[in-house]
């Protein structure tokens, strides 16, 4: 079944046109938008019913959304969830890399033995042989162990630097998490960088991160198309 927005009805006073805005960013992000199934299309229309408002504030929504560039308004044809390019995608890959790694370093010194223990605790319930049993619990869990990396820097500039990729992230990682076997690949790396961290190892925890996420960039480049579908391409 394709991937669909999903928002629930307003209710309670407060700025509307804030609450819409709120609740259509994160609707957008907890799609998986390189879902080759994904339904990218927003229908002001059936938004307005979804809501049970006018379609007044979610035009407005959806134009500040639009200078965000998480949509595209194309006149005489709706409204559009953005996809990036490949390379665009390849960008933000590299740029988070080098902000997650970072964060890996930040983090050795910084973070509690506990909020460390936090990240192994995080893959306590999944065996290797089950993974791809539980590939939508496992996706959420990959993202949020990357996110609490970023967070256990506290390096609060660096954490809000790579939310502003978030969306495009979190949807890549779980797009790629099926191909190529790359979820069993992915709990063996992060089973090791969560030890490099419990080591307090700064060098080779970065590395490891740094690592981790350009095997991702290799991965996109060989495999995904302008159109971020799969393809086959050739040694």
């Amino acid at each position: 079944m394709a991937d669909k927005l999903v928002v629930k009805p307003v209710t309670g006073t407060f700025s509307l046109k804030e609450h819409i805005y709120e609740v259509l960013k994160e609707a957008i992000t907890s799609m998986d938008i390189y879902s080759g199934d994904a339904d990218l299309r927003l229908d002001e229309r059936e938004l307005s019913e979804q809501f049970g408002i006018s379609r007044t504030p979610i035009r407005e929504a959806l134009a500040r959304l639009e200078q965000e560039k998480l949509v595209r308004i194309v006149p005489r044809k709706g409204v559009f969830i953005a996809r990036r390019s490949i390379g665009e995608i390849l960008e933000m890959v590299t740029v988070w890399a080098a902000l997650e790694s970072m964060a890996a370093r930040l983090a050795t010194v910084h973070a509690k033995d506990d909020e460390v223990g936090s990240l192994r605790r995080m893959f306590a319930t999944f065996q290797s042989e089950e993974l791809s049993a539980h590939i939508d619990e496992y996706s959420d869990t990959n993202i949020n162990f990357h996110l609490r990396i970023l967070e256990l820097s506290k390096c609060k500039l660096l954490k809000d630097t790579a939310e502003d990729l978030f969306l495009h992230m979190r949807a890549v990682r779980a797009r790629t998490m099926m191909e190529a076997d790359r979820i069993s690949k992915s709990i063996v790396d992060h089973m090791h960088i969560i030890e490099a961290l419990e080591a307090r190892d700064a060098d080779l925890a970065e590395r490891l991160v740094r690592e981790h996420t350009l095997n991702l960039h290799k991965h996109i480049a060989k495999t995904w198309d302008e159109l971020g579908e799969p393809h086959q391409r050739t040694a």
